[in-house]
């Protein structure tokens, strides 16, 4: 059975950084498209960033350009999310997501973030 295992997450203040990490087991993670999505207390649960396979193509929530990176190490079977000039709207329960290539779709248990002073 798939199992993403999410790690990282904590309090931080305003400004501060963090790196998630997120690692796939009983897959092939080198063929799977790799997603973090978030949500919030009350709200719809939304994508923050992607990566392909390889790792040769992002994609970011327009919230987050520009302070999220998103990375992955396929020999550690390892998808990161560094998360630098954090906001207090980015407080939220971070998912990590793992696409195979037949477009079935796998989540972990999430990692919670909380941004306050």
């Amino acid at each position: 059975q798939v199992q993403l295992v999410e790690s990282g997450g904590g309090l931080v203040q305003p400004g501060g950084s963090l790196r998630l990490s997120c690692a796939g087991s009983r897959f092939t993670f080198s063929s799977a498209a790799m997603s973090w999505y978030r949500q919030a207390p009350g709200k719809e649960r939304e994508l923050v960033a992607g990566i392909t396979s390889a790792g040769g193509k992002t994609n970011y929530a327009d919230s987050v350009k520009g302070r999220f990176t998103i990375s992955r190490d396929n020999a550690k079977n390892t998808v990161y999310l560094q998360m630098n000039s954090l906001k207090p709207e980015d407080t939220a329960m971070y998912y990590c997501n793992a696409k195979k290539p037949s477009g079935t779709s796998y989540w972990g248990k999430g990692t919670l973030v909380t941004v306050s002073s």
